[in-house]
């Protein structure tokens, strides 16, 4: 139900402008390294994070809201218990979808996201599912 492969295929397949939730430069993360792949796949990146950095070259914003043109994925690097925060601005900002990473679940999130017709996967990384894709 999480990560219907349906859903992982679309947005791997044609989402192209990634909004990375809790990206910073600290190239020893996990958001960083992910949304370095992102961009070797040709993904556009979006930063998220509360200082707003330039990461990988891409301009960093504060918050979703700031980002002033259309996100087609939102991908939290957040806790599970912080991960429902970002869910609902992604609603609100018209993202066309929202990928939680590994070990990130929030099921009410999931339920408010697809209520509101956005796909979302839980517990998964674009990464892995590339890998599986490509097998």
């Amino acid at each position: 139900m999480w990560r219907e492969q349906e859903t992982v295929d679309r947005m791997l397949d044609e989402c192209e402008t990634w909004a990375v939730v809790g990206l910073s430069g600290d190239p020893s993360r996990t958001a960083y390294e992910i949304a370095s792949l992102l961009q070797t796949r040709g993904k556009r990146i979006v930063p998220i994070h509360p200082t707003a950095p330039t990461v990988l070259g891409a301009q960093g914003y504060a918050s979703l809201a700031d980002v002033p043109f259309p996100i087609d994925v939102v991908d939290v690097f957040r806790r599970s218990e912080a991960a429902g925060e970002f869910v609902d601005q992604a609603i609100a900002v018209g993202a066309k979808g929202i990928w939680l990473q590994l070990g990130v679940v929030d099921e009410a999130a999931f339920t408010r996201a697809t209520e509101a017709g956005v796909p979302m996967v839980m517990d998964t990384c674009p990464a892995i599912e590339w890998a599986r894709r490509e097998r």
